[in-house]
């Protein structure tokens, strides 16, 4: 499977950096959408580029949890500024995009 760094990703796709820019070398390999955060707890495999539009401190601890590579907030969700304290505390990327999230995934 095809790797590609989270960095990598904002460079190619033109995403802007909302949190974590201290864990941009971590690698994805695949893209994972889904806004239903228990959803992503049991589906979301690990190394995952997680687009949703959930951007507040739940969706980072699900993040961690289910090991996702990055959360990209799709269609200018939103990061509140709890999840982004938490994001860079935890080392978890987020990255932001002004696209639909399927359209986001597509871009990834």
């Amino acid at each position: 499977m095809k790797t590609i760094t989270i960095g990598q990703i904002v460079r190619a796709c033109g995403f802007s950096v909302l949190a974590g820019e201290g864990a941009l070398d971590r690698e994805a390999d695949r893209v994972f959408c889904c806004d239903l955060l228990s959803f992503v707890m049991g589906r979301a495999p690990a190394d995952c580029a997680w687009v949703t539009v959930m951007g507040n401190v739940n969706a980072i601890a699900v993040a961690v949890l289910a090991d996702a590579a990055c959360i990209v907030l799709a269609e200018n969700a939103a990061l509140d500024e709890e999840a982004r304290s938490r994001a860079d505390g935890q080392g978890v990327p987020v990255l932001g995009s002004p696209q639909p999230i399927f359209d986001t995934g597509l871009l990834i």
